[in-house]
């Protein structure tokens, strides 16, 4: 997978299209992210105690790494994410303005 827990992202399809967000949490055998504030669904959750009353809350649902694009830290764009090999350690590089994420 390309993107990292902590990237800013870019939804590209689905109902958040044009979306930004912080990789919250990654998933790399089921190949998802999950990103705050994007993708939300409802859970109804119930009451714990005695008194207390049930409630309704959001929830973040996890995104297919597909539908997002990583926004480059140093333009400030959405774009792919390539490597780069030097000194025997791989970077991660942005393909529109070929600097080091």
């Amino acid at each position: 997978m390309k993107v990292k827990k902590g990237d800013n992202i870019l939804v590209i399809s689905g109902k958040d299209k044009g979306r930004t967000g912080k990789i919250t949490r990654a998933l790399p055998k089921e190949m998802k992210i999950l990103v705050e504030g994007v993708n939300l669904k409802k859970k109804h959750v119930r009451p714990k105690r005695q008194g207390e009353k049930g409630q309704v809350v959001d929830v973040p649902a996890a995104l297919d790494v597909s539908n997002v694009k990583i926004i480059c830290p140093k333009c400030g764009k959405a774009g792919r994410i390539g490597y780069l090999l030097e000194n025997k350690e791989k970077y991660r590089i942005c393909k529109k303005c070929k600097q080091k994420i």
